[in-house]
């Protein structure tokens, strides 16, 4: 992206960053643009062919580690794609950059020497997909964009980042524990997410019509409650065979099934609603997907997990 007289940001033709002159010391590295895309514009699809372009980097052609530059409003999802459907094993990082790159204090080149240093990094091993930015490194699991213009955006609520890079020194101060990954060859469902509100009715959830619908996600209020008047729609889709996931809609937490009143949790959980863990309605959406395309067994548990 590049900024213009006006202010205005719109992309380049070609990638600024493929002519800029990074000296690393032992590291070889390939430039490849496989998209030149905003983030608003990327699809379940083109993920899909990133985790295909991965594997085949790794399995045929002798990388050691993968750096992808992205668009930062959609970088959450596609690197949460990533993760559950790539395996552990050789650094995948995703970088990106807050301001353009004609602008003054632009951080993308920073941010992509920073992401190249740690994919190089040993340390970065079996830590599935990362996200580096401003000198942090989290994980693609829980890291969520938390500000619109902040070169400090992306943060890690509840864990923290995993680690750090100082002066080129690559430090972790968290492990990662374990997560099922899913290989798939397809991305087809439609899964909308539905942000719950005071006052909201079951008119708002009657607005879908089911048959055009293979689950739905519920951004609810609090560790995971709605309205009264919305809880019996959803049995309606349930009922129907369509899978009810639900996250919370706050910024910090886990949403879990505690309070027993109507429209409470727990009233939710014992309906059949699955109660994502510890990840926000955008990633709970696309780990459905991946779930229903890979025909998991027993979905509660993968949702859950």
């Amino acid at each position: 992206m590049s900024e213009d007289v006006n202010g205005t940001v719109s992309s380049n033709e070609v990638n600024p960053l493929n002519k800029a002159q990074m000296n690393l010391e032992n590291v070889e590295f390939t430039s490849e643009d496989i998209f030149n895309v905003p983030s608003p514009h990327m699809t379940l699809e083109n993920m899909l062919t990133l985790k295909n372009r991965i594997n085949q980097a790794f399995d045929s052609e002798n990388f050691d580690g993968v750096v992808i530059t992205h668009g930062t409003d959609t970088l959450e999802e596609t690197a949460f794609f990533l993760d559950i459907t790539l395996p552990h094993g050789n650094p995948v990082v995703i970088t990106g950059a807050m301001r353009s790159s004609n602008e003054v204090g632009s951080d993308g080149l920073y941010n992509l020497l920073t992401s190249i240093r740690i994919a190089a990094s040993d340390k970065s091993r079996n830590r599935g997909v990362l996200v580096v930015m401003n000198d942090e490194i989290h994980s693609a699991r829980y890291v969520t964009k938390t500000h619109t213009t902040n070169v400090a955006t992306f943060q890690t609520p509840t864990h923290g980042p995993l680690g750090w890079i100082s002066k080129g020194r690559v430090i972790y101060f968290h492990a990662l524990s374990d997560a099922k990954h899913i290989d798939i060859d397809q991305v087809k469902g439609t899964v909308p997410i539905i942000k719950a509100f005071a006052g909201m009715t079951g008119e708002t959830l009657a607005l879908w019509d089911s048959d055009k619908l293979d689950g739905i996600v519920i951004e609810a209020l609090g560790a995971g409650n709605l309205p009264p008047t919305a809880v019996g729609y959803l049995e309606k889709f349930i009922a129907k065979g369509i899978p009810v996931v639900l996250a919370s809609r706050c910024f910090n937490g886990i949403a879990e099934p505690i309070y027993a009143y109507e429209g409470g949790g727990k009233q939710l959980y014992d309906a059949g609603v699955m109660f994502v863990s510890e990840v926000n309605s955008q990633k709970a959406r696309i780990k459905l997907i991946v779930g229903l395309n890979a025909k998991v067994k027993n979905l509660r548990a993968f949702i859950e997990d």
